[in-house]
């Protein structure tokens, strides 16, 4: 027991950096411990604040649910371009090359800042065309359109947090990115129930309220990530002979990170058409289903954790020529995922009912949300191995191949399936739902078959 707690502080104080020697097992906890506690944070802010809105209204929880589904396509850039930068910020600290791994780390800045500016005006003047075009009401517009504004006006903060995050996951500064995050979402937690409702000096501002929250707790997160950088308290420090342009590095990470883009482009571009089906059956099933997934993120979220540590671990292994100890990297950390979202399934389908009744006290709404929970969670077991094996390409730098596999099991799997059960045989939402399930589990299998190819050890970043 001892031993398992001083190997905990480690991992959590970041004392380690060097992951291509020594045990694969004891690489894996000292990476993931700080990533999973990383994400755990991003997981229950993401429960409490959909608990705080869903106490303001349907229509703000459907506002929350339409917006995140648009939204998710920034975050579909941020990690893509996170990716990119993962993988060559490890691949070069596996080769021992800080300053190309700075050089690389900035070139990614200079992308995100030109992107999150053109997402920023498009928010600005088009959020309620968003919200229309998604199926919203015009009451729910009303009430929501300032929320949807104020998020993707403030997406700069969305888009650095993974970045400079994925920039200290490469280095393997987990703990940095881990501390990063705790501090963005408490103080995102804290304010949210100010802001929404108005508590001691703020001002009562709803579901607008929760945007600025957000806004600020992100903030705030992006400004420790900044000073960390810059006053050399990690691996990468980023000085100011670095603040250049550097084309060929910036071509590179384009190589890279469009796959990366691309894979999830067409994973979130799908939970949009899956948002637009679902609208079709009212503000009532939009909302539990928001519900539900804010609660499969809970868990979900740990598990991105582990396949974040199998990425770095595979960059850093094939910059130090250890293909081999890569591939077992994955393996386990796959194998250890896959027992705890079994575990999780459990736990879901058993109390499903339990556990959505205390976001939302409407009966459609708890019917919706549990139907969602319990058919999703069915495919927990192969969530697991997709996850990991997935980011194990791009921790090699092989986005391609998991842009080409999301392609066929999204878009020509799961997109029609879902509107042929859910409109056209009348299954309803549950339809969708079932869909979802059907078409990750079958991109778990195509993961694991390509996985053992290997080719993925020979791409040269």
């Amino acid at each position: 027991m001892n031993k398992f707690v001083k190997l905990f502080w480690i991992a959590i104080k970041g004392e380690e950096k060097n992951f291509t020697t020594g045990s694969i097992n004891r690489a894996i906890f000292l990476l993931s411990v700080p990533m999973i506690l990383e994400m755990v944070m991003e997981a229950l802010f993401a429960l409490v604040d959909a608990f705080f809105v869903s106490r303001v209204s349907i229509n703000a929880v459907a506002t929350v649910g339409l917006t995140e589904s648009v939204i998710t396509l920034v975050y579909s850039i941020a990690i893509g371009l996170s990716m990119a930068t993962t993988a060559m910020v490890a691949r070069r600290i596996g080769e021992g090359d800080k300053e190309k791994a700075a050089i690389a780390a900035v070139q990614s800045i200079w992308i995100a800042l030109a992107f999150s500016t053109c997402v920023c005006l498009v928010g600005i003047f088009f959020s309620e065309n968003i919200l229309r075009a998604m199926g919203g009401s015009e009451s729910l517009i009303a009430e929501g359109v300032w929320y949807t504004r104020l998020i993707f006006g403030g997406n700069y903060v969305i888009m650095f947090l993974f970045l400079l995050n994925a920039i200290f996951r490469g280095a393997g500064d987990a703990s940095v990115a881990m501390r990063s995050l705790w501090i963005s979402n408490i103080i995102n937690i804290i304010l949210d129930p100010c802001f929404i409702f108005g508590l001691g000096p703020f001002p009562e501002l709803g579901l607008t309220g929760a945007a600025v929250a957000t806004n600020i707790g992100r903030g705030i997160g992006v400004v420790y990530q900044v000073y960390m950088l810059s006053r050399g308290m990690v691996i990468v420090r980023i000085a100011r002979r670095h603040i250049v342009m550097s084309w060929e590095v910036v071509k590179k990470l384009f190589e890279v990170s469009i796959g990366g883009m691309g894979q999830y482009i067409i994973a979130s571009s799908s939970w949009i058409f899956l948002m637009r089906i679902i609208s079709e059956f009212g503000e009532s099933a939009v909302a539990g289903y928001t519900i539900s997934i804010r609660i499969l993120i809970f868990s979900i979220l740990p598990s991105w954790g582990m396949a974040n540590a199998a990425s770095t671990l595979v960059g850093q292994n094939l910059g130090a020529d250890q293909p081999n100890r890569a591939e077992q990297s994955v393996w386990r950390t796959a194998f250890y995922t896959m027992i705890f979202l079994g575990i999780v399934s459990v736990i879901y389908f058993i109390s499903a009912r339990s556990i959505v009744s205390l976001f939302h006290p409407d009966p459609t709404v708890v019917q919706m949300g549990v139907a969602s929970l319990r058919i999703i969670c069915l495919g927990y077991v192969f969530f697991a191995y997709g996850m990991v094996i997935s980011q194990a390409f791009n921790g090699a730098g092989d986005t391609r191949t998991p842009t080409i596999m999301n392609f066929f099991c999204f878009w020509l799997i799961q997109i029609p399936l879902a509107y042929l059960l859910g409109l056209q045989l009348e299954v309803g939402p549950n339809g969708v739902f079932w869909a979802v399930a059907i078409s990750e589990s079958i991109l778990a299998i195509i993961c694991i078959y390509i996985f053992r190819l290997g080719r993925w050890k020979t791409i040269k970043i």
